[in-house]
C-alpha cells in the first residue's frame, strides 16, 4: 500500500479525535481532510498517482458510492419523494437535464478539443448535488424546514438518476476514440480489427443496452431492498431481531444489490440497484408505521461506514488537487467548473420552477444552494480510470475544481451570506428543527454529527 494512504489513515484517525471540538468553530471534515491530503501528498506523489490509476481503486470507489446512494435513499423522510413529489419532479426531471445540457453546450464553446460524449461525462460528474461539503446549510435556521427537505431529497435522487447516464456516456467515451482512429486508418491488421469489433460492440451496448441494464438494475434493487426490508419488519415485530443485527443487514444490502447487478451475466448498473434497494428497503421496513423513518439505531452502522469512506474520499480530493496543479491544467476547465456551480445550476432551477407555487425567494435559494461532494469525486475518479490520456486528466481537473469551489462557495461563503448578507432570512432559530435526513448530512461531511449525517 502506498505510504500516502497510510498517512491518510492516520490523518483521518487524528481528525476523528478532534472533529467535535473543531465543529464548534465551523470547521468541517471535508475541508480539514482535503487540506490534510493536499499537505501529505508530497510524501509520495508518484505512488499516489499510480494508486489512483490502478484497477483496485476503481472497485473501491464504486462500492463507496453504492453505500452512499443506499444511505441517501434510506434517509428520505415520508413516502418516496418525502411529500414534495411535484417540486422534486421539477428539479430532477427538468432542472437536472437542463443543467447537463448546459454543461455540454458550455463545454463545446470552451473546450472544443473534447467531443460531445466526453462532455456528457463531464456534465454527469459535476452536476449531481451533495451536501457533504456544506452540511451546515441543512442545519441553518435561515433556511425553512420545507426547503431543507426539498434540497436533501433532490440531492439523493440526483445521483441515482445521473448514474445510468454516466455509465452510458463513459462506456461510449471509452469506445469512441478507437472507432474514430480505426476509421481514419488506411489498413487494419487482424489484431486491430478484433479490437475495433470489441470497441464497436461496447459502443453499441452503451447506447442500446443502457435502458435494459437500468431496468434490470431496478429489478435487482426492488428484490434485494424490498425482500430485506420486509424480513426486517417481520423480525422486529416478532421480537426476533435487535438493532445490532439489523445494522449488519443494512450494510450488506447495498453491497449485495450492487454485486448482483454487476454480475457479468446481468451487466446492470450497480449504482441504480443500490439506490433503488435503499428506497424499497425503507418503504418495506416502515410500512404500516406512523413515522416512515427507519430508526437511527438501525441506520447507525451503514451511516458510519459511509462516513469513514467519505472521509477517505475527501483526503484523496486534497491529494488530487495538488497533482492537478503540479501537472498543469487548461484554465478553461476552471471556468467550466465555476459555471457549473453557478449559472448552469441556477438558471435551470429557475426555469423548472416556472408556474410552481414555490415563492421566488425559495426558488433562488434552491438554485444557489447546490453543493457538490462525494458523488462528484467518485464519478470523476471512475472517469479518470476509464478514459484515455488527456481526456482523463481534463475530467479529473474539472472535478477537482468543482468540488473545491463548492467547499468555498457552499461551505464558507453561502453560510455567511445566509447569516448576515443579502440571502439572510428572518426565520428565528427555534422555528426550524433539524430534519433527520439533514442531520444525517452533517454526519457524512464534517461527521461530528454523523452520530447525532450527509447530503
Amino acid at each position: 500500500m502506498p505510504l500516502i494512504f497510510l498517512c491518510g489513515f492516520v490523518a483521518i484517525a487524528l481528525w476523528s479525535l478532534v472533529e467535535h471540538r473543531f465543529a464548534r468553530y465551523g470547521v468541517a471534515g471535508p475541508a480539514a481532510l482535503t487540506l490534510a491530503g493536499a499537505a501529505l501528498v508530497f510524501i509520495d506523489v508518484t505512488g499516489f498517482s499510480d494508486a489512483l490509476a490502478a484497477d483496485g481503486s476503481e472497485h473501491v470507489v464504486e462500492l463507496i458510492l453504492a453505500v452512499l446512494l443506499f444511505v441517501d435513499a434510506c434517509e428520505v423522510r415520508g413516502g418516496v419523494f418525502g411529500g414534495e413529489g411535484r417540486t422534486i419532479a421539477r428539479l430532477v426531471l427538468i432542472a437536472l437535464p437542463l443543467s447537463l445540457i448546459a454543461v455540454v453546450l458550455g463545454g463545446v464553446w470552451l473546450l472544443p478539443q473534447l467531443n460531445v460524449v466526453i462532455l456528457l461525462v463531464v456534465a454527469c460528474v459535476v452536476m449531481p448535488t451533495d451536501f457533504s461539503p456544506a452540511a451546515t446549510l441543512l442545519r441553518s435556521p435561515r433556511i425553512p424546514p420545507r426547503l431543507r427537505q426539498i434540497l436533501n431529497i433532490e440531492s439523493g435522487y440526483n445521483d441515482g438518476l445521473v448514474s445510468p447516464i454516466f455509465g452510458m456516456a463513459l462506456a461510449a467515451a471509452v469506445a469512441l476514440p478507437a472507432l474514430l482512429a480505426a476509421a481514419d486508418a488506411d489498413t487494419i491488421s487482424a489484431e486491430t480489427e478484433a479490437q475495433l469489433e470489441e470497441n464497436a460492440t461496447k459502443f453499441l451496448a452503451a447506447f442500446f443496452g443502457a435502458v435494459p441494464a437500468t431496468l434490470v438494475a431496478i429489478i435487482v434493487g426492488v428484490v434485494c431492498g424490498g425482500a430485506f426490508g420486509f424480513l426486517v419488519r417481520i423480525a422486529v415485530r416478532r421480537g426476533w431481531a435487535a438493532p445490532e443485527g439489523i445494522r449488519y443487514v443494512m450494510l450488506i444490502v447495498p453491497l449485495l444489490a450492487y454485486g448482483v447487478a454487476t454480475i457479468s451475466s446481468l451487466a446492470a448498473n450497480g449504482f441504480v440497484a443500490a439506490f433503488v434497494a435503499g428506497i424499497l428497503y425503507r418503504l418495506m421496513r416502515t410500512r404500516g408505521e406512523a413515522e416512515h423513518t427507519i430508526p437511527h439505531s438501525e441506520v447507525l452502522l451503514v451511516e458510519e461506514a459511509g462516513t469513514l469512506a467519505a472521509n477517505v474520499v475527501w483526503f484523496v480530493l486534497g491529494a488530487m488537487t495538488v497533482v492537478v496543479v503540479m501537472e498543469g491544467f487548461d484554465p478553461r476547465l476552471l471556468l467550466l467548473a465555476a459555471l457549473a456551480l453557478t449559472v448552469f445550476r441556477v438558471v435551470p432551477v429557475l426555469l423548472s420552477m416556472l408556474g410552481s407555487p414555490v415563492p421566488w425567494g425559495d426558488r433562488a435559494l434552491i438554485g444557489l444552494i447546490g453543493p457538490r461532494g462525494t458523488a462528484t469525486i467518485v464519478f470523476g475518479l471512475l472517469a479518470f480510470n476509464k478514459l484515455p490520456g488527456t481526456e482523463a486528466f481534463d475530467v479529473l481537473a474539472v472535478m477537482v475544481f468543482t468540488v473545491v469551489g463548492s467547499i468555498l462557495i457552499h461551505g464558507v461563503i453561502t453560510p455567511q451570506l445566509l447569516a448576515r448578507g443579502p440571502l439572510s432570512r428572518a426565520a428565528p432559530p427555534a422555528a426550524s428543527p433539524v430534519l433527520p435526513s439533514a442531520a444525517a448530512s452533517s454526519r457524512r461531511s464534517s461527521r461530528p454529527a454523523r452520530s447525532q449525517r450527509r447530503r
